[in-house]
């Protein structure tokens, strides 16, 4: 592991991506005081049907280094895979590092925000072996995978004012509820607001590309469907899935790894410190398709 400083980094910064590939397998551990740049519509290829792109938001945060990072995955290469500690076989919340290196996980993220129970989604949310929760909340977006049928998609985000959901929902194994971020008509469905805090959010892109997204630095989620909508990345949908410190996307393809945690929460953690991956209880997670 290597620590590299503000001064350093902003120095030398020409020299560390040929060090990087030359090396292999390296994790760079960067403080949240530590200034990243990021070229704009910076796709990187970390291996076939994944890539990771860091976008410079076109707005500046108050905090943090106003980067938005996205792992952009082709379901021709790569499912889906539900993970919930209230299943027998996972028992307990963990980071998102440990989901995702326990059960062989490529990458994972925030499946959805959670009850105070510390284990059930706040909204429906199921497999085919297990139920979360059974409660279909308000909420408009379904993230649906596992479909029963070869001819249907792979993966989509149902949109309840466009989709009958009573009927898709018997289409698919799994079901994720939660909150709307853009439309089936590419509208944002945020309103505007004076709280702000770091992202995780799930999208998916015109070749339905599945799109996991997570902003460190800290904006209102209107500002942010904005800046994603702006953003060369083809977005077709996406909901929001958790915020703050427990905002987590993790990534480890076996040749690099990367991890990526939230901290600013209007009214609860106002500031870009946290450095801590706390225990979650649901995770979506990305698994290789076998060719």
């Amino acid at each position: 592991m290597f620590y590299v400083g503000p001064k350093t980094l902003k120095r030398f910064h020409h020299l560390l991506v040929p060090v990087i590939f030359l090396l292999g397998t390296i994790t760079l551990t960067v403080s949240p005081e530590t200034p990243v740049s990021a070229e704009p519509s910076a796709w990187r290829n970390l291996e076939k049907g994944l890539e990771l792109g860091i976008f410079q938001a076109p707005k500046k945060s108050a905090l943090g280094d106003s980067l938005i990072r996205i792992l952009r995955a082709d379901t021709n290469y790569f499912s889906l895979r539900l993970l919930n500690a209230t299943s027998k076989d996972q028992g307990k919340p963990r980071s998102m590092k440990n989901w995702a290196n326990e059960n062989g996980l490529v990458a994972a993220i925030n499946a959805s925000m959670y009850q105070k129970n510390m284990m059930s989604s706040v909204s429906y949310m199921k497999t085919r072996q297990h139920i979360n929760s059974t409660w279909v909340s308000k909420d408009k977006t379904i993230l649906a995978f596992d479909p029963t049928d070869k001819n249907l998609p792979l993966v989509r985000i149902i949109d309840r004012d466009c989709e009958d959901f009573d009927k898709l929902r018997k289409l698919y194994g799994t079901l994720i509820q939660s909150i709307r971020m853009v439309s089936c008509q590419g509208e944002n469905m945020w309103r505007r607001q004076t709280k702000m805090w770091s992202t995780a959010a799930i999208g998916l892109d015109h070749q339905n590309r599945v799109l996991f997204i997570h902003v460190r630095s800290p904006y209102t989620t209107h500002d942010l469907i904005n800046m994603l909508l702006k953003l060369p990345i083809g977005l077709k949908q996406a909901m929001y899935v958790e915020g703050g410190a427990d905002a987590q996307l993790y990534i480890n393809t076996g040749k690099e790894k990367h991890e990526f945690i939230g901290s600013y929460s209007s009214g609860s953690r106002e500031h870009d410190e946290n450095t801590f991956s706390h225990p979650v209880p649901n995770v979506l997670g990305l698994v290789r398709l076998k060719k």
